[in-house]
C-alpha cells in the first residue's frame, strides 16, 4: 500500500487501530473489516493508545516509553519514543492545542512531557502504582487514581495537591470527567463506581468534588469507565465479561453486552453523537482501540477485542455481531476513540 493510499483510507473511510499482545499495532477498515497496515512495536505489549490532537500520530504505551506512529502514512516504524520510565506506563493523553503530553505509570509517577523536546518536564510522585490519569476539560488539573484507592488531584498552575481516599487497599482502575466537566466517575477492582458532581474548577479556584452517588457497577472488578460525550451514558467495563451503560439520570442499567469468548473487557469509548460506543477486551493484559468515523456510516454499534484475537463489531440495538476483525494473533490489547476525519 502506497502513503498515498493509507492517506486516502485515514482521511475518506472508516478505520480503526487495535493494539496487541503480540506486539502489534494494526490499521483497519472498519466497514469491510480488512487491515490496512500492522506496525510493530516489539520492546513490549501495548498497554494502551492515544492519538494526538492533530490526529497524525498515534503514541503506544508500553513497557518503559511511550512511541509514537505515523497514522498517515505508510510508514509502519516509530517515529520516535518517550523514554526514562522504568516500569509499564498505564495511560497517555495530551493537553488540547498538542503542546505537552501526560502519562501515567506503574513506577507511581504522573508526568508531564514536552511534545516536542520529548523531556520530561514534571514529575507527581505517589505512593502506589498509577492506573488512571486524566486531564480536566480546564486543562490545568490533573487527576490521578493508584492502587492504593487514592485519587490525586494535582493542581497544574500551582503544584499543589489534594488527596481523596476512597474504599482502601481497593485499587483504582480508571477515572473519567464528562466534556463539560460537570461530572467524574472512577471504578475500582471490588466493582463500585464513584459519582461525583464538579464545581469551581475555573480561573485560579481548584476544582472541588462533591459525592453524588457509589453504585455496585459489576460483580468483580470493574476496569474502565467512560462519559458519553452528552454526558447522560456512563460505560463500564469489567473482568466479569461485560460491558454495561447506565443512564446518568436514575443510574439504571440501560444495556449490557457480552460474549462467550470476551472475557475480560477491558476498554470503552462513545462516538461523539453518543449513539455508538466502543469497547475492548481481552484475558489478561490491556486493551485500546481507535475508531474514525465518516458521515455514512450511521448505525448503532459497539466493537469489542477478546482474548480470542479477534475484535468484534455490534449492533447496540440488536445485540448481535455485525462483523469480526481477525489478524491479532494473541489477545487485543490496547480504547481512543475519534469520530472526527482527518
Amino acid at each position: 500500500m502506497t502513503a498515498d493510499s493509507t492517506n486516502a483510507a485515514a482521511g475518506e473511510q472508516v478505520i480503526f487501530v487495535t493494539g496487541g499482545y503480540d506486539h502489534t499495532i494494526k490499521l483497519w477498515q472498519a466497514h469491510s473489516g480488512v487491515c490496512l497496515r500492522t506496525m510493530q512495536h516489539p520492546d513490549s505489549q501495548v498497554n494502551a493508545l492515544e492519538i494526538t490532537p492533530d490526529k497524525q500520530m498515534i503514541a503506544a504505551c508500553g513497557f518503559q516509553h511511550v512511541k509514537m506512529y505515523d497514522l498517515v502514512s505508510s510508514n509502519p516504524d516509530p517515529l520516535y519514543s518517550y523514554n526514562g520510565i522504568t516500569k509499564n506506563i498505564s495511560k497517555a493523553g495530551f493537553q488540547e492545542d498538542g503542546k505537552w503530553m501526560y502519562t501515567g505509570s506503574e513506577d507511581s509517577t504522573a508526568r508531564i512531557w514536552d511534545f516536542r523536546s520529548r523531556s520530561c518536564q514534571r514529575i507527581f510522585q505517589v505512593q502506589a502504582p498509577v492506573n488512571a490519569v486524566c486531564l480536566h476539560p480546564n486543562q490545568t488539573e490533573i487527576i490521578i487514581g493508584d492502587q492504593s484507592g487514592i485519587i490525586h488531584l494535582w493542581d497544574l498552575r500551582t503544584d499543589q495537591n489534594e488527596q481523596l481516599v476512597l474504599d482502601s487497599d481497593f485499587s483504582i482502575q480508571d477515572i473519567s470527567i464528562d466534556a463539560a466537566g460537570c461530572l467524574m466517575a472512577a471504578v475500582n477492582n471490588r466493582g463500585s463506581c464513584y459519582i461525583w458532581s464538579l464545581t469551581e474548577g475555573i480561573d485560579e479556584k481548584p476544582t472541588k468534588l462533591n459525592p453524588k452517588h457509589k453504585f455496585s457497577v459489576h460483580p468483580k472488578y470493574a476496569l474502565r469507565c467512560q462519559f458519553s460525550p452528552d454526558s447522560s451514558l456512563l460505560v463500564t467495563t469489567s473482568g466479569d465479561g461485560t460491558a454495561r451503560v447506565w443512564s446518568m439520570k436514575d443510574f439504571s442499567l440501560v444495556k449490557e453486552l457480552t460474549h462467550a469468548n470476551q472475557r475480560w473487557v477491558w476498554d470503552a469509548a462513545f462516538s461523539a453523537d453518543s449513539q455508538y460506543v466502543f469497547t475492548g477486551g481481552f484475558f489478561n493484559c490491556y486493551m485500546q482501540l481507535y475508531i474514525y468515523f465518516d458521515v455514512d456510516f450511521n448505525f448503532e454499534f459497539i466493537i469489542t477485542g477478546s482474548s480470542d484475537g479477534n475484535a468484534r463489531l455490534w449492533n447496540v440495538n440488536s445485540g448481535s455481531i455485525e462483523r469480526v476483525y481477525s489478524g491479532h494473533q494473541k489477545a487485543i490489547t490496547a480504547l481512543v476513540f475519534r469520530d472526527e476525519i482527518i
